[in-house]
């Protein structure tokens, strides 16, 4: 089989290119991965090459590319066996929906909160649409870890690629100490201890660039 390469972005900011990496991790599928920093002349003439969007991830497999974040951990599943999804025909359904809610909502969470993994204390204004997003996540989360904690610690017991669709929601929360309750809040411990991330984190910690328009909260 051809190898596997994951085209990224700066690790400290890029959200998207984490979620297919932790799910490629946890899957064990061996890849290479290709880093380029974000909001650089070499993103804007390298990236276009792989990516048709021009923005990262994508994943190079052969002679296929595979872009946008939840389609690659569709396809990493797919190679997997169909391990990136619970098996159950309706909590896979279920935590197909939970991702895609993920990939396509949480606008004002998103905007006001970017991802930083380096950062912690911040503070942002809580406006009245990212306390929706956060009673929503609250929900959401608490949910899905009523329903399913006999089978495990992830939000449908099994680590899938709904966990790693939300891992970025769980550094946010870490770096801007967000209200959430106890229960979400048991989950983003959970992400925060995951030896797959925190390697991630590694990596990103060791990264000098510095993105003042991700630069939010004081």
């Amino acid at each position: 089989m051809p190898e596997l390469t994951l085209v990224i972005g700066t690790r400290n900011y890029s959200s998207w290119s984490l979620r297919p990496w932790l799910l490629l991790r946890h899957l064990g599928l061996p890849f290479a991965e290709r880093v380029y920093e974000l909001e650089t002349p070499e993103f804007a003439r390298e990236v276009p090459r792989w990516s048709p969007t021009g923005r990262v991830p994508v994943l190079l497999h052969g002679p296929l590319r595979v872009w946008e974040s939840l389609a690659i951990c569709e396809y990493a599943s797919e190679l997997a066996g169909g391990r990136g999804w619970p098996e159950d025909a309706a909590a896979r359904a279920r935590a197909r929906a939970v991702a895609a809610e993920m990939h396509a909502g949480f606008q004002a969470l998103r905007s006001a909160c970017p991802m930083n993994t380096r950062a912690r204390g911040r503070r942002v204004p809580l406006t009245p649409a990212v306390l929706s997003d956060l009673r929503r996540l609250d929900a959401l989360w608490s949910d899905c870890r009523r329903d399913f904690a006999a089978a495990g610690p992830w939000l449908f017991g099994h680590f899938s690629a709904a966990d790693a669709m939300y891992a970025p929601v769980a550094l946010r929360v870490r770096t801007y100490d967000l209200p959430l309750g106890e229960v979400a809040r048991g989950w983003c411990a959970t992400m925060l201890a995951d030896p797959q991330l925190q390697e991630w984190l590694r990596a990103a910690a060791a990264e000098t660039r510095v993105i003042a328009s991700d630069e939010a909260g004081a």
